[in-house]
């Protein structure tokens, strides 16, 4: 188990939504099959095959997939909950009747032989970002931790504010020719495992400055508390921690929100200090104990462990889906529809929020590779 930012312990709750569990199984028994068949091959087959595989990529494969995730499912393309135009059209010709044939008549299929490959380094983006770590050792040092007066800590940052620091840098929005260079030929999934790795780090303290004055910087940072959490521990995500950060770091980020780094409420604030408030607020933070974020499983097959508590259990009346063997580009959408409050679920939408990209896809990947049951 590796330490990060996420604030989550898991995705312990099902990914498209664990609710009330409905008599599907007793209900699957009323229904006519052959009447399903008949709806699916007249309403279904273009996307999702006759025999319920999915045709194209990002489109769900239906076959074994339970009866209760599938009716709950036409039911919310039914009553607007899950915006699809196609499906909304189609559900809204279809009867409680025609809705439960046509989800039985799919869970009754055989699932669909998965073809996806695992990748164990692939579905590993934690060991990805190590590999990438490398080329930030000689300023950043192996873990992250610097030693290099001037230069930040990485160990044990949030999460998404490394990606989105990171991503300054590789855009060129900050201007440092050395990280450009250094970040150049990376995507965006490779930055979010760098990200990733050096968030999972345990932070050590810095040396204390000889400048600035820790007590009386004390009573200045009380309006940087609210965003940056007490002496300095974040606990929001995009904010970052500032305790056990470099002296000089501090000063030269503070002083930048006069000039170039644009923020609003940091402008504000800083346009009142003077340069000998702005070393007394960051000798108070350099002098506070650092703190990683919170802990989690660092790999997809320990993420979908606790998924499975939902996902893989064999109860026909559970209205969370099977994962295992789905199309992996229709599970990264799915997920990526939760985080951004695009398919509701509030509970999903908190649980799922603090996951990048990055995890999202190794997730997805894990699964895709499965073999379906």
């Amino acid at each position: 188990m590796k330490k990060t930012i996420f604030g989550i312990v898991v995705l312990s709750v099902a990914l498209f939504g664990c609710g009330e569990k409905k008599e599907a199984a007793v209900e699957s028994k009323k229904a006519d099959l052959v009447a399903g068949k008949a709806l699916a091959e007249k309403t279904c087959k273009a996307c999702h095959g006759v025999d319920g595989g999915a045709m194209a990529p990002a489109i769900p494969h239906l076959a074994a997939q339970r009866v209760s995730y599938l009716l709950a499912s036409l039911q919310e393309y039914k009553n607007g909950k899950r915006t699809h135009a196609a499906l909304r059209d189609i559900t809204a010709q279809m009867s409680e009747a025609d809705m439960l044939n046509v989800a039985a008549y799919f869970a009754s299929l055989p699932p669909v032989p998965s073809t996806a490959t695992a990748d164990v380094k692939h579905t590993s983006p934690y060991e990805k970002g190590k590999a990438l770590a490398a080329e930030c050792a000689g300023c950043h040092g192996e873990t992250g931790n610097s030693s290099t007066p001037g230069t930040p800590t990485l160990a044990g940052q949030q999460l998404h504010y490394l990606v989105a620091s990171i991503l300054e840098y590789h855009r060129d929005d900050r201007k440092m020719t050395s990280m450009k260079s250094i970040l150049r030929d990376s995507d965006r999934l490779d930055l979010e495992s760098l990200a990733l790795y050096f968030s999972a780090q345990t932070p050590t303290p810095r040396p204390a400055p000889t400048t600035g004055n820790a007590a009386a910087g004390e009573p200045l940072s009380a309006m940087c508390g609210g965003c940056h959490g007490s002496r300095g521990v974040s606990v929001d995500t995009v904010t970052p921690s500032l305790a056990g950060q470099d002296w000089q770091y501090l000063v030269k980020a503070i002083k930048s929100y006069r000039t170039t780094r644009q923020n609003w409420g940091m402008q504000r604030y800083v346009a009142n200090l003077s340069d000998g408030d702005i070393d007394n607020i960051a000798a108070f933070y350099a002098t506070q104990a650092p703190k990683a974020a919170d802990q989690i499983q660092s790999s997809a097959q320990e993420l979908a462990k606790k998924c499975d508590r939902c996902h893989d259990q064999e109860d026909a009346a559970s209205t969370a889906p099977k994962m295992k063997g789905q199309d992996k580009d229709y599970l990264v959408m799915a997920l990526r529809a939760y985080h951004d409050g695009r398919r509701e679920s509030t509970t999903m939408h908190n649980m799922s929020f603090p996951y990048s990209n990055a995890v999202i896809d190794s997730l997805a990947s894990w699964y895709a590779a499965q073999p379906a049951k």
